[in-house]
């Protein structure tokens, strides 16, 4: 227990500095910025507890938005994430598989794992996106945002799965 909460702290601290140093500062096409921290939220296992998860989204929500002079935005978008994904990683999960089973790649397989992410990194940058403009006036500035920066996120997602079950 111990351990696992020390491994996830120095992810936090990890995920926290990664964005507020380096992805923080990339604007592709003055649209698409990749969200790596999502990650975090969409690796949290099955048995962790709710208020655990919503906790741990919070807590990053709020650092990121420290770093990145977001105010609230990915707190309150991240906590929402963290509020779904129990839930949505209950539908590719089979009944009877392990309690402390972590979505992963190489645990899900590639087709259910692929639909869980993407769901999950567009539904957090449809509602941070959402919230950062606040108005629809600007429908395809929104939309630009909205998918370019979950293929952005999703490409780094995905390069850190294969990279981790290639080891």
């Amino acid at each position: 227990m111990t351990v696992d909460l020390l491994k996830r702290a120095g992810w936090f601290i990890v995920f926290v500095l990664v964005q507020a140093v380096v992805l923080g500062r990339i604007h592709l096409f003055n649209y698409a910025t990749p969200l790596l921290y999502v990650y975090f939220v969409l690796q949290l296992p099955r048995n962790y507890p709710k208020w655990g998860i919503l906790l741990w989204s919070f807590m990053l929500g709020l650092m990121v938005d420290t770093f990145s002079n977001t105010p609230g935005l990915a707190a309150a978008s991240l906590t929402l994430l963290g509020a779904v994904q129990p839930y949505f990683f209950e539908l590719f999960v089979p009944r009877d598989s392990v309690d402390d089973l972590k979505p992963a790649l190489s645990t899900l397989g590639a087709l259910k794992y692929s639909y869980y992410s993407i769901v999950l990194v567009l539904f957090y940058c449809l509602v941070f996106y959402s919230l950062e403009l606040f108005t629809y006036f600007n429908i395809m500035q929104w939309a630009y945002s909205v998918v370019g920066s979950a293929v952005l996120t999703l490409v780094l997602i995905f390069t850190f799965e294969i990279a981790k079950s290639s080891r």
